[in-house]
């Protein structure tokens, strides 16, 4: 169950940090290895949303795609329903808008980045995190509850 809450909370979050997830996790008395087990997971999510990000946007080079303005990212779009039913499976929230942002923002950053070679450079990814972290946004009340899984339908 708090599996499933922490990949919901990605869409709002990709970054949180332990004081932030020891306040959505109320019934979850932290010790050292629980609060690196939450946190790992977030690593986890993020690895597969930016392992996500590198194929899209290395596909519409190959595809032939020449700025990265032509990449629009909706909730029709073959990247995002991929990533909604890895974080959602069930479907249980309606996705934020900003995180279909987050996701075209993270698509086009990729592909510039690519386009202009950087992906040779040993850390070219980095500059691409600072962008997306600042996009995180402050997480709904209802995850504080114990009964967040109740509330889900008052959304």
């Amino acid at each position: 169950m708090h599996l499933r809450k922490a990949k919901l909370m990605f869409f709002y979050t990709r970054y949180p940090s332990s004081s932030i997830l020891k306040m959505y996790f109320p019934d979850v008395n932290f010790n050292k290895n629980n609060t690196a087990q939450l946190v790992k997971w977030f690593s986890n999510f993020r690895e597969f949303f930016y392992i996500q990000m590198e194929k899209y946007a290395r596909q519409a080079l190959a595809e032939g795609c020449k700025h990265a303005d032509d990449l629009v990212v909706t909730t029709d779009s073959e990247l995002f329903r991929h990533l909604n039913l890895h974080y959602n499976r069930n479907n249980q929230i309606e996705v934020p808008q900003n995180f279909l942002a987050a996701v075209q923002a993270a698509l086009k950053e990729f592909f510039k980045s690519i386009q202009c070679t950087k992906d040779v450079e040993p850390s070219w990814k980095k500059a691409i995190y600072k962008i997306i972290a600042r996009m995180d946004e402050t997480l709904p009340d209802f995850f504080k509850s114990p009964n967040w899984m109740e509330q889900l339908g008052d959304q």
